[in-house]
């Protein structure tokens, strides 16, 4: 049985300052995982919500976590509080507009300008 010193608590606060949880991690838990959690969580009240992993994006201590990261890693020796909670931000990437979409999958175009003076 993990202590309770590999246990983290946190928190996700979301960007209208809602939060999802306090919720207990293992400190061996990786990052996606976190971002699945919170997929999981996700208020269905809440309208553009993340679909993916890819869409969610955790700040811990200023810091955007890597997916291949765990949470005893990430962990901030400014933030260790006994007992305390971690907070994270929680940022969505919100899914591009169908305009933006056409003109990312257009070829470029050769656009020649020119000014006679």
């Amino acid at each position: 049985m993990a202590s309770v010193q590999d246990q983290l608590e946190v928190k996700f606060r979301l960007t209208d300052g809602s939060d999802i949880g306090p919720k207990t991690f293992p400190a061996a838990t990786s990052v996606t995982t976190l971002k699945e959690s919170v997929i999981a969580q996700w208020p269905k009240e809440k309208v553009n919500g993340p679909r993916t992993v890819k869409d969610v994006k955790l700040i811990s201590a200023g810091k955007i976590l890597e997916n291949n990261k765990t949470l005893g890693e990430c962990q901030s020796p400014l933030c260790d509080v006994p007992g305390g909670v971690t907070t994270m931000h929680v940022v969505v990437q919100p899914p591009p507009l169908e305009k933006e979409k056409k003109i990312i999958n257009e070829p470029k175009k050769n656009k020649c300008v020119c000014v006679i003076l």
